[in-house]
């Protein structure tokens, strides 16, 4: 469906997450991956999506090389947790915090899309929230040893031992989690003219 509306257009994803590219291979579109270069900080009066926002623009303004016939997207998700950002952990014992302060609590993921063409740009966001089980310092300790979730918001991937064993429930979309909300991107694709 993507292909025939965007016949004669070239997605680029400017994202080095492995995760945000096997998702989008998902929606049957082919795109190149281009590297970017941009500041991921943002003011700190910002909360909850307007952080993740922020920052996808950002990154969507720093690739300056769009052609007529390109359509760019960038990401950024993060993990909300009691009124505070989860980011990547700095190293291991940061992890061992970041996963302590999951157990049996309900965290937000929010992920923001930026997609820009020549004629428009458009950014929204979509809001999961994962709710953990138990986690013992055992099963932390384990989880970080066998999956090095350290390149990871909160560190913890969905996808791997922690979503299969100790994240009880979602509510919202899976992908999201993962770092592409892909229903979302298909609407809007779908539904404007990029």
């Amino acid at each position: 469906m993507l292909r025939k509306k965007y016949a004669g257009k070239k997605f680029l994803l400017a994202s080095q997450s492995p995760r945000r590219q096997e998702l989008l291979k998902g929606l049957d579109i082919d795109f190149e991956i281009v590297k970017i270069d941009a500041d991921e900080s943002y003011p700190e009066y910002l909360v909850r999506h307007e952080i993740t926002e922020h920052i996808s623009q950002t990154k969507s303004k720093a690739y300056t090389a769009l052609k007529e016939n390109e359509i760019l997207i960038t990401a950024d998700t993060l993990v909300w947790l009691n009124d505070e950002v989860l980011g990547k952990p700095h190293d291991y014992e940061e992890a061992v915090e970041m996963l302590k302060a999951q157990s049996e609590a309900t965290q937000e993921v929010f992920t923001s899309i930026t997609i820009r063409s020549n004629q428009k740009t458009k950014t929204f966001s979509e809001t999961t929230k994962v709710i953990f089980d138990t986690l013992t310092e055992g099963e932390i300790r384990f989880y970080l040893d066998n999956y090095k979730p350290f390149d990871k918001a909160g560190a913890y991937g969905i996808q791997e031992w922690m979503g299969y064993a100790k994240i009880s429930r979602i509510e919202g979309c899976y992908y999201n989690v993962m770092g592409l909300p892909l229903r979302a991107l298909y609407q809007v694709l779908m539904n404007e003219e990029f």
